[in-house]
């Protein structure tokens, strides 16, 4: 089953979130329920006597996305919340921002990668991402110098109006990744594209 079905059933975890609209840029609202990144070290949780310890894999922060079949090799820019409570988006239109508040790619979780689909000067990193093809291999090299490889499962096109919150953001068991860009026709009056697109892909 993809893994964009398998998270449908949490949908129910997270809260509906409000997106903006922000030029070429992909519009991503907050996400309510995101997992924290790891801690360096496993912290014990006390409750009632209960004790348990986190025993999810640390792993370095990503560095860097590349996506053979689409030509794609980005360093990756960091990326919080803005004022208003959603998404930055990656200030250069060649390179991709990971969104820091969620998992780290290799994690259990949504990993969430957001690019431009082109500016006034030309493509954006993210440009050919409608067009990607399910089994398509995505790599994501981190710090440490470990590269951690994900496969597409699916594709998405969605207004920017409904945005799918849950099946983006929701917790999944799973270490998952999410490419986020911008798609379907220019609105001229508002100056962004109506549509996302969303890549959904599993580790491998």
């Amino acid at each position: 089953m993809p893994a964009y079905a398998r998270t449908a059933a949490l949908a129910g975890l997270t809260t509906a979130m409000i997106a903006v609209l922000t030029g070429a840029a992909p519009s991503v609202p907050r996400p309510g329920g995101a997992a924290p990144v790891a801690p360096s070290d496993p912290a014990p949780v006390e409750a009632d006597g209960f004790r348990s310890v986190r025993t999810y894999t640390v792993v370095a922060r990503p560095v860097r996305l590349r996506i053979r079949a689409l030509h794609v090799d980005s360093a990756l820019q960091r990326l919080g919340l803005q004022r208003d409570g959603t998404v930055e988006v990656p200030a250069r239109p060649e390179v991709a921002g990971w969104y820091e508040h969620g998992p780290r790619p290799g994690q259990p979780g949504p990993a969430v990668i957001l690019g431009h689909v082109d500016s006034r000067s030309g493509p954006g990193v993210f440009a050919q991402l409608s067009t990607v093809r399910p089994g398509t291999l995505i790599a994501v090299d981190r710090a440490d110098g470990s590269t951690v490889t994900f496969r597409v499962t699916g594709v998405s096109q969605t207004s920017k109006t409904a945005f799918p919150t849950d099946l983006v953001y929701a917790p999944t068991l799973d270490a998952t990744l999410r490419l986020v860009t911008c798609g379907g026709s220019f609105d001229r009056a508002r100056g962004s594209y109506r549509d996302n697109v969303i890549v959904f892909a599993d580790h491998v």
